[in-house]
């Protein structure tokens, strides 16, 4: 299975080692599916990782360790087609990756602008939440 992951996802991740995003990102580093990203997404999870209200809350440790996990493990797509499906031209660039990758999934917790597609290029978009109960992946209770 291919899946793209938010930013917004990646952040929680790294602020609540308990969190649902959390246990998805370990699910990844398992192998339980491959992730797809992109140049843009790594950027973004770089500058975002840096604002001041999250460097308060986060290790830069922590984020610069998943910066470059994601460079050398997960499949970094370069090359997007142009996508203005979004009405947020920022996540345009997920939508791109979708394409790019042909992804079954992605996964965001943008309610307002990205979960409200529900699909895009034949791949879904979902909550964490929903990610877990479409694959039958059982969160852990708090560990």
């Amino acid at each position: 299975m291919r899946v793209v992951i938010d930013t917004n996802v990646f952040v929680s991740a790294l602020l609540s080692s308990r969190s649902l995003p959390a246990q998805l990102v370990r699910l990844w580093r398992q192998g339980h599916f491959s992730l797809l990203t992109s140049v843009e997404q790594i950027e973004e999870l770089r500058r975002v990782t840096r604002y001041p209200k999250i460097r308060a809350r986060l290790s830069p440790t922590l984020a610069g360790r998943l910066v470059n996990e994601l460079r050398a493990v997960a499949t970094v797509l370069d090359d997007l087609p142009v996508v203005t499906a979004c009405r947020d031209p920022w996540d345009n660039y997920l939508l791109a990756t979708i394409e790019a990758g042909d992804a079954n999934i992605l996964i965001t917790g943008d309610k307002a602008d990205l979960l409200s597609l529900e699909r895009h290029a034949g791949g879904r978009i979902v909550t964490v939440r929903q990610f877990f109960e479409l694959t039958g992946k059982v969160p852990q209770a708090n560990n």
